[in-house]
Order: structure tokens, then sequence, then C-alpha cells
């Protein structure tokens, strides 16, 4: 007799995680806008990344993945940043520190499992890593937290040597390119590639509404303000991340230059009809917009997907990065405002008008109320009163909230 079942086999699924591998390109800060925009539910995000960074690591969770490989060291022990910690306390497997061979044994669109810091392909072990959990990623950022004067040491060196690199344009202004685009006395909004610009930039959908601001799209940025249903009058980056369609619907293209003027891959962008301004300068494309705007005498400047805190500055672990936003920010003052304030104060701003709005309707039914019913001039009297003082004290907060 055969016993029902008997003989069938049960196979265990191999231990670890397995998804789909998404590669990015080797290089520093590959884990960019437009890499992450590829990614994906179920997907393992195959990156080159040193300290890997609070928003990336943010970027990674929201698109879903299930692991990250990371060629380089999360947490180099520059400053204790939070990207790692990020992903293990929500589960994702990190395999870190694998060497960027990891791009050209693993194929895009593969699928991969991890488990125990090595990455496997079907039944065969492609790379090893070392595996990060609560307790590594905690040692980590200990060691780390001592490396945090060194850092700050840094800065001020950076910061000295960038200041007089750079003295002629962040204290008097001199080149900065002419553009066509009016911005004198208007607000202006600069849109950079940051993992919360799409986000930043429907917080402040009302705020764009009623203002009309110009709109500047940094590299990826000007992508993000496509994304959000707006075109860029200027689009400012180097020649290799600027997309060719918005380029030519801008009034204005702008690209960094070298110190004599020359321009990098300027052929390819003529080619396209695109005509671009140079602009001689060793400060980040998101600094260079900022400055733009400021000499060309605008009275507002928005920021959005700008990370202006200590933990961004450090994030961007480049050398010339930290001096550049740091006094370009001291040089705008307070004409600069970011994205977040912006949406706070535009909402508290509705909330007030809708109030007064609100109790104006509730006086205007007592009094229609009153007289319907025959209430008599007393009533009518009161209720003027009464209509009075809520007014004013209406009035009195919105002034207070707006300014």
């Amino acid at each position: 007799m055969r016993w029902p079942g008997r003989g069938a086999r049960t196979t265990e699924a191999p231990p670890g995680v397995s998804g789909t591998a998404r590669l990015s390109r080797s290089g520093a800060g590959s884990a960019g806008p437009a890499y992450l925009r590829r990614l994906g539910p179920g997907d393992v995000a195959v990156i080159d990344q040193v300290d890997l960074d609070r928003a990336t690591a943010t970027a990674l969770l929201d698109a879903g993945v299930v692991g990250v490989v990371n060629a380089a060291p999360s947490i180099s022990g520059r400053y204790p940043n939070l990207g790692p910690e990020i992903l293990v306390e929500a589960g994702v497997v990190l395999v870190d520190d694998c060497g960027t061979g990891v791009f050209s044994e693993l194929a895009d669109g593969a699928t991969v499992r991890l488990h125990d810091g090595a990455v496997h392909v079907a039944d065969r072990e492609v790379l090893r890593g070392f595996a990060q959990d609560r307790d590594t990623v905690a040692d980590l950022l200990d060691e780390a937290r001592g490396g945090m004067s060194a850092q700050l040491e840094a800065f001020s060196a950076n910061t000295s040597e960038f200041l007089g690199r750079e003295r002629a344009l962040l204290v008097d202004g001199l080149g900065v390119p002419a553009v066509a685009t009016a911005m004198r006395e208007k607000h202006v909004v600069v849109v950079a590639g940051g993992a919360e610009a799409l986000a930043e930039l429907r917080s402040i959908a009302g705020y764009l509404r009623e203002h009309k601001p110009v709109l500047v799209g940094v590299g990826e940025g000007a992508v993000t303000l496509r994304d959000a249903g707006h075109t860029p009058a200027v689009v400012l980056g180097t020649v290799a991340e600027l997309d060719p369609r918005l380029a030519r619907r801008a009034t204005d293209v702008v690209v960094p230059a070298d110190s004599d003027g020359h321009i990098a891959g300027l052929a390819r962008l003529q080619d396209l009809g695109v005509d671009p301004a140079p602009f001689a300068s060793s400060a980040n494309p998101e600094d260079m917009a900022l400055l733009l705007a400021h000499a060309h005498g605008a009275s507002l400047v928005v920021a959005v997907g700008f990370d202006a805190s200590l933990g961004g500055f450090l994030d961007r672990g480049r050398s010339g990065s930290i001096p550049s936003t740091f006094l370009t920010r001291l040089r705008l003052g307070t004409t600069l405002v970011d994205a977040p304030a912006v949406a706070a104060l535009h909402r508290t701003r509705g909330s007030a008008t809708v109030l007064a709005l609100l109790l104006a309707s509730v006086l205007a039914a007592a009094v229609v109320a009153a007289v319907a019913l025959g209430a008599g001039p007393s009533l009518l009297v009161l209720l003027e009163t009464w209509g009075r003082a809520i007014g004013s004290w209406a009035a009195d907060v919105f002034r207070s909230v707006v300014g």
C-alpha cells in the first residue's frame, strides 16, 4: 500500500534574502536620484558609497529594497553617519565593503541571494563582504564619534582655503554669468537633486501657485521639477547630468566651467542646439545656483532638496563641499530659506485665513437668523458688538501669524 504523501520530497528554501540586483554606476555617490528611481520592492541595491547617509538610506527603504550590497565601507569612521543604522533597524540586509569587483561579478537584473556576508548567484558564491547588523553598526558608530573633531578641524582649514580661492565671487559677486531670466525683486526657488526634493516641492505647491517664483533646476533637480509638473526657467549643471530636452526648453542654461571658462563637453550641448553660459567656480552646482539668484537680485531664495544640517554637510564627503555650502549660506543670509520652513509657514497662513472666513460666516448666519426670527434691534446691536470684537481678535491673530 502506498501511503499518501509517502516518498514526497520537501525542498527547503536556501537561507538568506533573495532579490533582483540593481546596479548603480561604480563611483562615489553612485546612489543618486536617477538610480534610486529605478529601484522597486524586492530589489537588492548594489552601490558604491562611502559613509551611507541618512537621506539615501531612507530613499532605499521607501523604494522597498530587501538588501543592499555596498562596494565601499558604509561607515568609514569619519563621523557617525546614520544610514546603515536606519537600514538594519528596518530589517534590510546590508552586505558591506565588498570591493568594486561587485560591478563586474554581478549583472543588472540578476537574481542574487545575500547570506552571512556573502553574495550568491544561483548556488555559487561570487562575492563576500561584511554582514552588518545592529551590534556591528552600533560599535562602528561609537568609534566614528571620535572622528568628529578631526572632521571639524578639516572643515576649518578647507573653509579658509575655499574663501581665499573664491573671495571675488562670495564677497563681490564677480564671475556670476549674465542670464536672460529676470530675478530682481522676485522669489526664486532652487531645486537640487536631493532624495527629499520631490516631496518638498509638493509640500510647497500652494506657495508656488500663489507667488509664481522663478524656478531653477540643478542637475537632477530639473528632472524633479518636470516630474512635479513644472518647467524650470534656468537649468544649471554639468554637461553629463543635463537633460537635453529640459535644457532646450529653459530660458537659460548655466554650466560649471574651469577657471579659464572652458566647459568640458561643450560641443555636445551645442550640437543639441543649447548654448550655455559658463560659471567658473569651484563651488558646488547647488551653491552656484543660490549665488546666481542672489547676485541677480532675488528678494527671496527657497532651497528645495538641500540638507544643510551638520550631518548633511558631512554626508557629502567631498573636501570642497562643506565650505562651499557653509559660506554660500552665510553670503545669502536672511534671503535664503529652506522649503520645509516655507511649507510650515504657508500651512499656518492658510489655517489663519480659513479661521477668519469661518468666523465671518458664523457671524453672518447669526445676523440673518436674528432678523428672520424677529429678535429685535437689541439682539442685532449685541451681535454687531460681538462681531466687531471677534473680527478684531481674528485680525490680530492673522497679523501675528503671517507678519
